[in-house]
């Protein structure tokens, strides 16, 4: 990491900080998180893989809905407000999955995790950077970012050891408490925001054209919706990835804790694949990355379904954290330089939700598959040229962002 970039980090430290503390908390509504308690689930519940990923999802598609809605909220209120709120009800979500007794209650349950934790955290945190950094916008995203990588690495091995000497209910007390510190702290780092003015005209981006994009002309453009399969897909396979974590550790013949010990590595190579990508976003522009960052992804699965044991999961998980590290910076990035940061937490709250629609396929898709007799890994190859379609739909946009002051698409 150059010495500039740390000069940078420094000098914003505090409001850095901040978003890197969202994005850690909404860990504890990702799939990487809660998946790790479903076996525990589905034996209390007496659930198949394929009824508690039907249940999963249709939260989880609940809280996509609210999240057209919601997201536009950080427009209208700063992080310090907006975010301590997020992480509180993230806490009561917690307290609620502690306390569920009766399977209709788990939907209602994933639906406060997933819009809370995965939802609203994750995207005030990075409209936050997006907004607040323009010239060192890739850079900014890149650090608050690591905050989903430490939560990738410490919450799914930690919590797991946990599960050995406390009942996995109470762990979710644990998790509530640590919400509620961490919106102590967040209000701390956030005494003051890094942009009093941030919504005033002198202080936005532009995007294309040279102005800002409502919600609404966003959406009507072909450029979102050339974007919105690269939201889509990852969201939705390597959520299924880590929501059948415990069947793919099965299904390859290893102990689920030994899959779990290399959450390490995955979380080293998306840390070091999101930085390199922040630096290449300032240096490079969006343009240039664009069409080649998800086929690591495509290679990663193809690693799943061809290698057998660990070393095939290992192998899987590091192609496919290079794409998810860049995948941090990279798409809010582009979202700023097509649309404008007047109206991106509208726009980007469609992102979310789209993001949030692939998470509930995954677990859903898969696990019908898994009943039906085909195991997670072998599914791989089909969702392997899934993502080779997503690169080439790249394309176009990528060829649209290096022309600037055409028409746009």
């Amino acid at each position: 990491m150059s010495d500039s970039a740390l000069g940078f980090a420094r000098a914003n430290a505090r409001w850095i900080g901040a978003g890197a503390l969202m994005a850690l908390c909404s860990g504890f509504g990702q799939t990487y998180f809660i998946s790790i308690f479903a076996g525990n689930i589905r034996a209390d519940f007496g659930l198949s893989h394929g009824g508690w990923g039907a249940l999963y999802a249709s939260g989880t598609l609940a809280s996509a809905a609210v999240m057209l809605w919601a997201g536009g909220l950080a427009d209208r209120f700063r992080l310090r407000g907006l975010g301590s709120a997020v992480l509180l009800g993230l806490a009561v979500a917690c307290c609620a999955m502690a306390l569920a007794s009766q399977v209709w209650m788990l939907p209602f349950v994933v639906f406060l995790l997933r819009l809370f934790g995965q939802g609203m955290a994750s995207h005030v945190a990075m409209i936050a950077m997006a907004r607040w950094f323009a010239a060192n916008r890739g850079k900014a995203i890149a650090f608050a970012a690591f905050g989903f990588s430490v939560g990738e690495a410490l919450l799914p091995i930690v919590f797991v050891a946990l599960m050995g000497i406390a009942a996995w209910q109470s762990l979710w007390f644990l998790c509530a408490g640590l919400l509620v510190a961490a919106t102590v702290l967040l209000r701390h780092l956030l005494r003051s925001e890094r942009q009093p003015q941030s919504y005033a005209e002198s202080d936005s981006s532009h995007g294309l054209e040279g102005r800002h994009w409502t919600r609404r002309e966003a959406l009507q453009s072909r450029a979102f919706w050339l974007l919105a399969p690269a939201l889509f897909a990852p969201s939705c396979f390597v959520t299924a990835f880590f929501f059948q974590q415990v069947h793919v550790a099965e299904a390859k013949g290893v102990a689920h804790l030994a899959l779990v010990a290399l959450f390490p590595l995955y979380t080293g190579l998306s840390v070091a694949a999101m930085f390199a990508t922040g630096w290449a976003v300032d240096r490079f522009g969006t343009a240039r990355l664009l069409p080649f960052y998800q086929m690591p992804m495509a290679l990663g699965f193809c690693a799943l379904a061809g290698f057998g044991g660990l070393t095939g999961i290992a192998l899987a998980m590091g192609l496919m954290a290079l794409t998810t590290g860049a995948n941090a910076p990279l798409p809010a990035a582009v979202m700023a330089d097509l649309f404008g940061t007047r109206h991106l937490g509208a726009i980007k709250a469609v992102a979310t939700a789209i993001m949030v629609l692939g998470s509930a396929v995954g677990p859903i898709l898969s696990g019908v598959l898994i009943d039906a007799g085909l195991a997670f890994p072998a599914q791989g190859w089909g969702i392997a040229v899934v993502f080779v379609g997503v690169s080439l739909a790249l394309v176009p946009l990528a060829r649209r962002l290096r022309a600037p002051l055409a028409v746009a698409l």
